[in-house]
């Protein structure tokens, strides 16, 4: 009769530890570096001192980035939600054939690193080109596009999924009453879906006003922003002060926009009238312009950079060659580079494996406590609280938080600076709200009845944990390695302030590469763009595989 109080008491020493754990990890990691880029622009010996804002903020060159910052995000915004709208509709709305494979497709930007995917729009407005005739080279132009090209599918999707649910009703009732199918949708469909759009523009604005490796491939010298600039800052300039209180703006800018984000998801999980099930229809013929607009759409602004990146990855000086993948094992193929193109790749997997690591060991012990079932409503607000806290990350860019580990971490108590552990540490505090979010749907989904079931049968809390949950946290923890793998594969913004020069992971190689003329530099550029897509890629595919088969799929 003893061993339940026994067990319970231990289940909450073990929840005690880690909810501790897991903050002293948050406390470190982020809000001390957050913090101390905010007392950096704030403070001077000990006392409150707003020069560097004054200093900073009266010059005009300081407003010209941070308007191009905003200007730039809104109009990728803009962009991606006029291409990402008419995929919406025939990918979620219209039934035809492969339609399952085509949503897939769309997604393939999702997992494509940012550095990889630059270079290959770089290679096509730089001379030689395919679109060479455009001029867009080094131009805020050819950022948007890039934009688009990586948000276009996040519309698609968020949108489309809601749409695809939509009470059909009210567009049944106007179409009875005479109106146009265009004037349905512009008067029926486009205000209901209003909510979602903005909801999903949010998130766009947000990925936009934070796309550094974008701006540092394709603006060249010619084009910065905010992101950009505290890069300049600190390592030109080394005017540590003046990029804390650029830092500071940014944070103000990507916490406005989470904000927005959140108020328009709540108002439309709350306005939209949703059918239980999915409300489609067959492909017509009168679908045609904007399938055959879907259809361009795909092929200019997904496929093309694609394409132009394995077809140069075999060409050098014209000729088709092997040359650009065979030189990848040699130190000296390029004069930029202090090691070879495979030994980077290496690096970046052993350290996207510890970061992803990290992140997902933290991340499911944050969603794992937080979405416990209980009954009082103060330990139901601390749960809360709990998940927010580790939401925070996303209101911080990651530039951002490379520079904060630069100024705290690289310097007593910690000196991390010449540790292996500094830039997976900084990778996982990036991903981290990734894998809660990825995982928190499936371990909220388990239904509380089996639990209370094997719990009346005599398991432990413990026990019930390990034999209820574990198969579904297994399955959430695999998918979300390999989303968080992907993504810290590619990082570039954080890394670039932490990464030793001896010791560049692939982002870093590519962006070396791509930033030089030579035919030689440019082919192994977009060899290595290959070969970090190809990797990240075969990761994905490879968590699928490995996952038990007895899970179901994802």
């Amino acid at each position: 009769m003893f061993k339940r109080p026994a067990s319970g008491l231990l289940a909450v020493t073990l929840v005690a530890f880690l909810v501790a754990g897991t903050l002293v990890f948050l406390g470190l990691f982020f809000l001390w570096p957050s913090f101390t880029l905010i007392g950096m622009g704030l403070f001077a010996e000990g006392e409150l001192d707003l020069s560097a804002f004054q200093t900073l903020l009266t010059q005009s060159h300081t407003w010209s980035v941070i308007w191009r910052t905003i200007w730039m995000a809104l109009a990728g915004t803009v962009g991606s939600v006029i291409c990402g709208l008419p995929l919406a509709f025939v990918l979620y709305k219209l039934r035809f054939p492969g339609r399952t494979i085509a949503r897939g497709l769309i997604a393939v930007p999702f997992v494509l690193p940012t550095v990889a995917v630059a270079a290959g729009y770089q290679t096509l407005f730089t001379r030689g080109g395919w679109l060479e005739f455009l001029h867009l080279e080094h131009t805020e132009t050819a950022i948007i596009i890039a934009m688009i090209f990586f948000n276009t599918a996040l519309i698609a999707r968020s949108v489309g999924s809601l749409w695809a649910r939509l009470d059909p009703r009210l567009e049944q009732a106007a179409r009875t009453l005479g109106a146009t199918p265009s004037r349905t949708f512009r008067t029926v469909t486009l205000p209901a879906l209003r909510p979602a759009i903005l909801s999903a523009a949010s998130l766009v604005f947000l990925y936009c006003s934070t796309a550094y490796s974008l701006v540092m491939v394709l603006g060249g010298i010619g084009v910065s922003t905010i992101e950009t600039e505290i890069y300049y800052e600190t390592t030109q300039y080394l005017n540590l002060r003046g990029a804390a209180v650029l830092s500071i703006v940014q944070i103000l800018i990507v916490a406005l926009a989470l904000l927005l984000a959140f108020r328009s998801s709540r108002k439309a999980e709350t306005s939209l009238r949703f059918n239980a099930t999915v409300v489609d229809r067959p492909l017509r013929a009168s679908d045609a312009p904007v399938t055959i607009a879907s259809i361009l759409i795909v092929l200019v602004v997904i496929a093309l950079p694609l394409v132009n990146v394995v077809i140069r990855s075999l060409r050098r000086g014209g000729e088709w060659t092997l040359a650009n993948y065979t030189d990848m094992a040699d130190p000296q193929a390029a004069k930029v580079l202090q090691t070879s193109v495979l030994e980077s790749l290496w690096l970046t997997l052993k350290t996207g494996a510890v970061a992803a690591l990290i992140a997902v060991l933290v991340g499911l012990i944050v969603v794992v406590i937080a979405s416990r079932p209980v009954r009082s409503p103060k330990v139901r607000t601390l749960q809360s609280t709990y998940d927010a806290l580790f939401m925070l990350p996303l209101g911080v860019s990651a530039v951002t938080v490379g520079f904060g580990f630069l100024v705290t971490l690289d310097a007593p108590p910690l000196n991390l600076g010449q540790s292996d552990l500094m830039v997976p540490l900084a990778q996982a505090i990036v991903a981290i709200p990734l894998v809660v979010r990825v995982t928190a749907p499936t371990i909220r989904g388990i239904n509380d009845r089996l639990r209370q079931a094997a719990a009346t049968l005599g398991a432990s809390p413990l026990r019930v944990l390990v034999t209820v949950d574990g198969p579904m946290i297994l399955r959430a923890a695999l998918v979300a390695a390999g989303f968080a793998m992907a993504v810290c594969m590619g990082e570039f913004g954080a890394t670039s302030f932490l990464i030793r020069p001896q010791s560049p992971t692939l982002p870093i190689v590519i962006y070396q590469l791509v930033s030089r003329p030579g035919a030689t530099e440019q082919g192994m550029a977009m060899a290595a763009c290959m070969l970090l897509c190809v990797s990240a890629a075969a990761i994905m595919v490879a968590v699928e595989k490995l996952r038990p088969q007895s899970l179901g799929g994802f």
